[in-house]
């Protein structure tokens, strides 16, 4: 197939977009690389996909609504990985309109090119976050989601009501993914095991919010990348039980699903850093700190849904997904 992926330089995009060429598939990455962060670890990642003969590089940000149309109109593609986003739930504290712009009025227009253009199937990135306030656990895709607790769970929230939109006017087929803390090799340095990895290298305290009670449903590259083809290959279709006197809403009479992609085994924060100091081989030095403004005191997946639909669940160990980051770190960064 041809496939766009957006955020094709971006941690999933990057390690998704191989898998796709592996595969076969052709490959539209779309990318900003944008100075959210390191953009030599971007360019880096590009470098994995660029010299493919199926990958076309395409430098393009999603606010820009006549290049947006121009990739549409050029390339035709049959199916969509929208993951291109304004990420952090704490940056979006700092820098409101970045989130507004890139995930509102971006994701408008790949929902627009996706209309007009008779893509096959759109899957876009929600996140963990839209579950805010919530405290029955596990997650339930099936559960309200109406009290998100930072601007970023807000505007991943509004995708999903976005894209049910238009999946019931001009029937696209759309699947959103609800994301549980993504981690593995090539990943964010403004995530937690990247910050405490580089920090604990350098004998520099780490910051350990809520005391180290925070749990954390962390979820494998891998994993994550095995959920999104999965999903990618399976059309939704309406669901013909869905009524309207009780609307779940994780389906609905438009082709329309939502699922999350968690390990459902969330892992004590406390716990998360004595396996990064296990495969460093050092001790870490920390600063206790209470729970920061917009951060979610646990997460856990229920994936009863991806399980059923697809055949896939999550189970990379935490020790083995942070060996193979760490590993990875040494190497990259000569550390």
């Amino acid at each position: 197939m041809k496939i766009l992926v957006t955020g094709a330089a971006g941690f999933i995009g990057s390690a998704l977009s191989l898998r796709l060429l592996e595969r076969g598939d052709e490959v539209i990455g779309v990318d900003n690389l944008n100075d959210y962060y390191d953009v030599t670890l971007k360019q880096a990642r590009l470098a994995r996909t660029a010299s493919h003969r199926n990958f076309t590089d395409v430098r393009v940000s999603l606010e820009d609504r006549p290049g947006i149309e121009q990739v549409f109109a050029r390339h035709r593609p049959q199916r969509v990985v929208n993951l291109a986003a304004q990420a952090g739930v704490r940056y979006s504290l700092q820098n409101p309109h970045a989130y507004i712009d890139s995930n509102l009025v971006g994701f408008l227009h790949i929902l627009e090119g996706c209309r007009h253009h008779d893509v096959e199937h759109l899957v876009y990135a929600s996140s963990s976050s839209v579950y805010g306030a919530n405290t029955s656990m596990p997650f339930s895709v099936h559960d309200n989601v109406d009290h998100p607790l930072s601007l970023y769970a807000a505007t991943k929230k509004a995708n999903e009501l976005m894209a049910h939109t238009y999946s019931h006017l001009y029937r696209l087929p759309v699947t959103g993914l609800r994301f549980f803390t993504v981690y593995g090799p090539w990943g964010r340095p403004d995530m937690a095991l990247f910050m405490f990895t580089r920090a604990i290298l350098a004998g520099q305290p780490i910051d350990v919010f809520n005391h180290g009670q925070c749990q954390r449903d962390f979820t494998y590259i891998d994993d994550i990348v095995e959920g999104i083809i999965r999903t990618l290959d399976s059309v939704p279709a309406p669901n013909p039980h869905w009524h309207g006197g009780k609307p779940d809403p994780a389906t609905s009479n438009a082709p329309y699903k939502l699922y999350n992609i968690g390990n459902n085994n969330p892992v004590e924060l406390l716990h998360f850093i004595a396996t990064i100091e296990d495969c460093l081989g050092i001790k870490a030095k920390k600063t206790m700190l209470p729970l920061q403004p917009g951060d979610v005191p646990a997460t856990y997946a229920n994936v009863d849904d991806l399980m059923r639909d697809v055949g896939f669940k999550p189970d990379t160990r935490i020790e083995d997904g942070i060996g193979q980051f760490v590993r990875w770190y040494r190497d990259y960064y000569q550390a």
